[in-house]
Order: structure tokens, then sequence, then C-alpha cells
């Protein structure tokens, strides 16, 4: 491994830029995802039709040409590093399947929970984040462990816009190199670092909310 002991510390400075974009993706796309979910179950008929237009649309579109339409049209508008926006692309993709996975979890919760807390004096938005959603988040843990880890995969895509991460550094090392082959098994051993971790966790939450189930 003289590979990893000559480029260790450009290999270490990819991997906290994927780690940091993922954590800033994973967190943004919770919310974004979670209140687009919201509006498509809401009465709000103008809320229901943004929020399904937006999970369609960024569902739809692959994550490669939104990230490459912020970098050639958004960023020439507003100022953003590639790390920006590959971060922001990669947010807006999987917020996209994070609406879907919450919003099928709502949908799981019984309507009669909805109408209680209604008459029984709380607002729509009250009941949601009181009652509904604590519930709806324990059905969308195995989808929403998935979304995370492809959050994490997907993260590959700041390498296509200057966005210093894991994939970037390796590009670099391999050009650099010439060894290839080693260097992307070492990038996927970076990987593994964030993943298995996330993955273990989420099964384990999940085997926990099951047994107290």
């Amino acid at each position: 491994m003289s590979l990893l002991n000559q480029y260790f510390s450009v290999f270490v400075q990819g991997f906290g830029h994927t780690l940091l974009a993922s954590i800033i993706a994973l967190i943004g796309s919770l919310v974004l995802g979670t209140l687009f979910a919201i509006m498509q179950v809401s009465s709000s008929k103008a809320g229901r039709i943004i929020g399904n237009i937006y999970v369609q649309v960024f569902r739809n579109i692959p994550l490669l040409i939104i990230t490459l339409f912020l970098y050639l049209a958004v960023a020439k508008v507003i100022k953003m590093t590639g790390f920006v926006v590959g971060t922001v692309g990669l947010t807006l993709y999987t917020s996209a399947f994070i609406a879907e996975s919450v919003r099928a979890g709502i949908l799981s919760i019984e309507a009669g929970q909805m109408e209680g807390a209604r008459a029984n004096g709380l607002t729509f938005n009250q009941a949601m984040r009181v009652i509904i959603l604590p519930q709806a988040f324990k059905v969308a843990i195995p989808s929403l462990g998935n979304q995370f880890i492809n959050l994490v995969k997907n993260s590959s895509i700041l390498a296509f816009v200057g966005g210093l991460d894991l994939m970037y550094q390796g590009n670099l090392v391999a050009a650099s190199s010439f060894d290839t082959f080693t260097t992307y098994i070492i990038i996927g051993v970076f990987y593994l670092v964030i993943t298995m971790p996330l993955s273990y966790y989420v099964q384990h939450l999940e085997t926990k909310l099951k047994k107290k189930a």
C-alpha cells in the first residue's frame, strides 16, 4: 500500500470533503423532503400540486444533469464553488426520494389520528409535528436508511464539478501515479468507512423499533 502512504493526505482531504458534503446534504434533504412530503398530503390543493411537481421533477432527472445545470447555469448568476454546487444538487435530488419515503410513512398512519388531533384543537402543522411525523419516521426508517447510504455514494457527483471530494482527489492520484486499479480500490474502502457503519446503524435501529412494537 505504498500508494496509500504516498498520497494519504490527498485521500484524507477528499474523504473529509465527501463526509462534509454528505452530512450537509443529509440534513438538507431530510428537511426539504419532509417539507414536501407534508405539502403532498396537505389539504391545500396548491401545496399538493407544488409538492408533487417538485418530487416528480427531481426524481426523474438524473443527478448528473441537475448538478451540471447548477454548475453551468445557476453558478454563473449566483457564484458558487464546485463543492457548494455538488452539495446543493445532491440535496435537491435526494430530497425528492426522501419526500416519497416520508409521504408513504405518513399515509400508513390511521387517518383517525389526524382527525382526533384536529378535534382536540391542534392545527394541521401541530398534529403533524407532534403525532403523525414521529410515527411516520419509524415506519420510513428502512427506506430512509437506504436513501442516506445512496446519498453518500452519490456524493461522487462532486468530482464532475471540481468539488474536491474523494472521487475528485482519487482521479488526480490515478492520473499522477498511473495506478488506476489500486487508486479506486482505496477509494472504495474509504466509501465503505462511511456506508458500512451507517448501514449497520440503520439495521440496528430498525430491529430495536420492531422489538418495541
